[in-house]
């Protein structure tokens, strides 16, 4: 059966998307948490705020554990304009990727594998987008579409806008025009949305248990791959 005309333009550019997690699956660690300890590291003021919210945090975890993570990334970002964080997140990119063995050197690898194939790359994650985007592109991957968390600037400084994890990685990516694609790479039940909308699912470093429940929901087998 012949595909409609006006579908056969999305239909081709679905064929050739392909998505990436970030953490976990191209970084190992959390990169946005690993720059929040280093802001706090290098202060004793907002240790000290920190300390003064940490009650709040604490009547929140009960009901949200993002709730008390968001109150200590605005603590840890009090003070910052845009023009000052943006200069504070690249700083500290330029310094991670220097660090050995931070990266899956696989994962990396199979992306640069469908960029040259032609494929449309687009690295969806829950790290805020600047410091993501400046990562890829000191890894040389500048070309490398991203779509992350976003912040804005507040009274105090930098504020958490969206938070672009679960459902919110499907919601961001049709807010950027991208409402199917061909392979979805990720590693936690977080991805589980993008994953489901994926022709091919890849499963990165999932535990048996992991596997079974991301498979279940998805209601079919997903690739599983060891990356390093």
């Amino acid at each position: 059966m012949s595909t409609a005309p006006d579908a056969s333009g999305a239909d081709d550019r679905a064929s050739r998307i392909v998505l990436f997690d970030f953490d976990g699956v191209l970084f190992q660690g959390d990169s946005f948490s690993m720059f929040m300890r280093y802001r706090y590291q290098r202060s004793w003021l907002r240790k000290l705020l920190a300390l003064l919210v940490m009650p709040w945090c604490l009547l929140c975890l009960p009901f949200s554990r993002w709730w008390a993570a968001r109150a200590l990334v605005h603590v840890a970002l009090c003070g910052l304009g845009q023009q000052r964080y943006r200069l504070a997140a690249e700083d500290f990119a330029d310094q991670l990727v220097r660090r050995p063995r931070q990266f899956h050197r696989d994962g990396l690898q199979a992306l640069r594998r469908h960029v040259a194939d032609g494929d449309e790359v687009i690295v969806v994650t829950g790290c805020e987008q600047v410091l993501a985007a400046r990562l890829l592109s000191q890894l040389g991957l500048a070309e490398v579409g991203v779509i992350g968390s976003q912040l804005k600037p507040g009274w105090s400084g930098m504020r958490v806008t969206v938070h672009n994890v679960g459902r919110r990685k499907v919601q961001s990516l049709a807010a950027h025009g991208v409402k199917a694609w061909r392979v979805a790479y990720g590693d936690s039940m977080y991805d589980v949305a993008m994953l489901k909308q994926a022709r091919e699912a890849v499963l990165v470093n999932g535990t048996p248990k992991l596997c079974k429940r991301v498979e279940k929901i998805l209601g079919r087998s997903v690739t599983r791959v060891a990356w390093f």
